[in-house]
């Protein structure tokens, strides 16, 4: 494990990190930035091939989402390797991000957002809703999972969070320059990409992030719900 790094990205499932925020995390590890990864789950039911256990796609999307992370230049990955489609909001599932973020001390912490209304992945809502209390107040807090500090784990203050997947952004960022490095880290993802049915993938990609850039002046952009932390 890296000691530790300038943005921690958490997300539920392999290929989540990419889709929200791949264009972005390119731009920052290109400027110099440290990257890592938290991925919730191995994505161990995301598929339509009834001849695939769990077991074997689980094996197949933790190796597609190293290969993505490399292309982006994230610095490490970390499986918590909870059930895909049965996470759940509990003190421990908590209490291991608090150690993760207290481990890593990250400037920055990405995820999905809580809030999305309606139809939204369940693990989605649940690990933006746990990333979220665990920034505030439980990472900061030295009473908070007491025994992390016998860790030699000490309480950590994040400046900020970017929630994607928002209804609400108030935060775009350019990926113009960054766009090519998105589609090739998803294109690593082979086990996903092809469950999406898009027949040119890059021009699927460009559309739908063009969606997003409106209003914001840039032609394609990754659209995020920015939170300052308390200081």
């Amino acid at each position: 494990m890296v000691d530790t790094c300038d943005i921690l990205t958490i997300v539920a499932h392999p290929d989540d990190a990419e889709f929200g925020a791949g264009g972005s995390i390119a731009a920052w590890t290109a400027a110099g930035r440290s990257v890592a990864y938290v991925v919730c789950t191995s994505g161990d039911k995301g598929t339509s091939d009834r001849n695939l256990s769990p077991e074997t796609l689980a094996l197949i999307r933790q190796q597609e989402q190293r290969d993505a992370a490399a292309v982006l230049g994230v610095s490490e990955v970390v499986f918590l390797e909870l059930e895909d489609q049965h996470v759940e909001e509990t003190p421990e599932f908590r209490e291991s991000i608090v150690r993760l973020i207290r481990t890593y001390r990250p400037e920055m912490v990405i995820t999905m957002d809580p809030y999305r209304r309606y139809v939204w992945h369940r693990d989605h809502r649940i690990v933006g809703q746990v990333v979220m209390d665990a920034l505030f107040p439980y990472a900061r807090d030295h009473m908070a999972y007491p025994a992390l500090l016998d860790e030699g784990l000490e309480p950590h203050k994040v400046k900020e969070a970017l929630f994607f997947g928002a209804e609400e952004a108030n935060h775009w960022i350019d990926i113009s320059d960054t766009f090519a490095k998105k589609v090739e880290a998803l294109r690593c993802h082979v086990s996903q990409v092809r469950e999406f049915g898009a027949e040119d993938l890059e021009s699927w990609l460009r559309d739908r992030y063009r969606r997003l850039a409106e209003g914001s002046g840039y032609g394609l952009a990754e659209a995020f719900r920015r939170v300052k932390l308390p200081d």
